[in-house]
């Protein structure tokens, strides 16, 4: 499964089959899906567009390999996981350069750093194999009552495209491990390099432990969701689509984990007037994944007394981004994923634009002649805003939007920090540790970094409050709440004796 030409016609564009029982097979129907290149509008690929009738297949699949798969010991599927490690690691860059072209996240900044994180995401849920345990409950020496963490079955995951391999590692591995099968729809827009971690994954894995579909959300995540043998759904998305996930797991009381959307504050005091916290500011916008990230810090709180100071400082650093092809290693930002979600963006930057109370800052529209015209590229923005009211600073654009906010007094600006129905990340930035951790405390936000915004690491419990989310995450805890059912056993010890 390698890279494919960035050059390719719709008519020369290479086919990628998706993964059923072991097997690379095409859609039942025949149909197809072009994978465009977002920096220059080219395809790339075409892969099966899935139907009911491919789901039908790959969940029977899962099913079929279920009950031997979770009685490997777990030690053994640990072991697997390692394997399949080792050889993530050794592709990592053959993943990378795949990633950037159909995303188009810079290799440099973002495509490179995610595929290196796949083998650490398997490494250590291969280790949390032995974690599998329950516990004894003291019930009398007459009793022996004891629990076990059994796998759920078939889990059916689906993934978006922003961070494909990284959000189908954080679902494989842990539901492997945990002893379930799996089947995965990968994103239309994002789905090589998923295809390739499928492949590496296969080599260690018996038939039907995984199976990855692609193909559109209504055609094959629906039917998927919805399949009666599906016994868990995990969906990593937008708020809109993880509530109909949630309502068709009702209709048959199916668990679901849900990574949704944010609008996350990032809020600085007064002392944070400095050059690293410009860099923490840039790095929680995700301003170099295009701000195509759940947990971008795109409402900016600053204290009024370095209100204009520092966006100074801010909006010289972000000019300084080198914004261009996402292969080129000079390239800070890399473009949009596809048409519709550059529209979307470019209609918030028009509305933010034609705001009389909101100053525009740094960026605007995207450039409509030269290189960059080629591609959805969208240029970072910033405008400066007197409240948390307008539509900018309350939806998620999922684009490198970002919208300053004055504040003087805390109380007033943790209402507003907590004013959304959003509740996923959050960022501090102050030297006074107990403001920080007086306010990180306060913000309703199931993450909050404190003078730093990196990304997620293994063994980090990741997930959201309100509609971001329900469930973790990146954990040991997140594997056993997710992927596991907790089963009691009660034995009596105390039998009469035989007659």
């Amino acid at each position: 499964m390698g890279s494919t030409a960035a050059a390719a016609t719709a008519e020369t564009a290479p086919f990628q089959p998706m993964l059923i029982d072991g097997a690379w097979v095409p859609a039942k129907g025949g149909e197809t899906i072009l994978v465009e290149n977002p920096a220059n509008r080219r395809p790339i690929a075409a892969v099966p567009r899935a139907g009911a009738a491919d789901v039908e297949a790959a969940v029977a699949a899962a099913q079929a390999a279920f009950p031997a798969w979770s009685r490997v010991p777990p030690r053994e599927r640990g072991r697997a996981l390692l394997r399949i490690a080792d050889r993530l690691e050794a592709e990592a860059e053959a993943i990378a350069r795949q990633v950037a072209t159909e995303t188009g996240n810079a290799l440099r900044t973002q495509a490179r750093p995610e595929a290196r994180n796949l083998a650490e995401i398997f490494r250590y849920f291969g280790g949390l194999a032995s974690e599998l345990k329950g516990e004894t409950i003291p019930l009398g020496e007459q009793v022996l009552s004891y629990t076990r963490r059994e796998p759920l079955g078939v889990v059916g995951a689906i993934i978006p495209w922003n961070a494909p391999v990284l959000l189908a590692a954080l679902k494989i591995a842990p539901a492997l491990c945990a002893g379930n099968t799996m089947v995965m729809k990968a994103a239309e827009d994002a789905p090589l390099g998923v295809l390739m971690l499928a492949a590496l994954c296969q080599e260690h894995l018996p038939p039907g432990v995984l199976n990855l579909l692609t193909g559109t959300g209504a055609e094959c995540g629906e039917p998927l969701a919805r399949h009666p043998a599906v016994r868990k759904l995990s969906f990593t998305g937008s708020t809109a689509v993880g509530k109909l996930i949630m309502g068709w797991a009702a209709e048959r009381i199916v668990p679901v984990s849900l990574e949704l959307g944010g609008k996350s504050p990032c809020i600085l005091y007064p002392d944070a007037d400095e050059d690293w916290v410009v860099d923490g500011v840039i790095a929680a916008m995700r301003f170099t994944r295009q701000s195509q990230s759940c947990t971008a810090g795109s409402r900016l709180f600053l204290h009024r007394r370095i209100f204009d100071s520092f966006l100074e400082r801010l909006v010289a650093k972000v000019r300084t981004l080198t914004l261009g092809d996402p292969l080129d290693e000079a390239s800070d930002i890399g473009t949009i994923i596809n048409r519709k979600q550059f529209d979307r963006v470019c209609g918030y930057v028009k509305e933010g634009m034609q705001r009389q109370d909101a100053r525009l800052l740094t960026g605007g529209l995207p450039p409509s002649e030269g290189p960059l015209s080629e591609g959805y590229f969208a240029v970072p923005t910033i405008f400066a805003d007197a409240t948390n009211d307008w539509r900018l600073a309350r939806e998620e654009i999922f684009g490198p939007v970002l919208v300053a906010i004055p504040w003087e007094d805390e109380e007033a600006m943790l209402r507003m920090a907590n004013d959304s129905h959003y509740g996923l990340a959050g960022y501090v930035f102050t030297r006074d540790i107990g403001a920080a951790l007086r306010t990180a405390h306060r913000i309703e936000a199931g993450w909050v970094q404190v003078n730093q915004a990196g990304g997620q690491v293994p063994g980090h419990s990741y997930g959201g409050y309100k509609q971001s989310g329900i469930g973790r995450e990146f954990s040991l805890e997140g594997m056993l709440d997710s992927f596991t059912q907790r089963k009691n056993v009660s034995v009596n010890l105390a039998l009469p004796p035989p007659r």
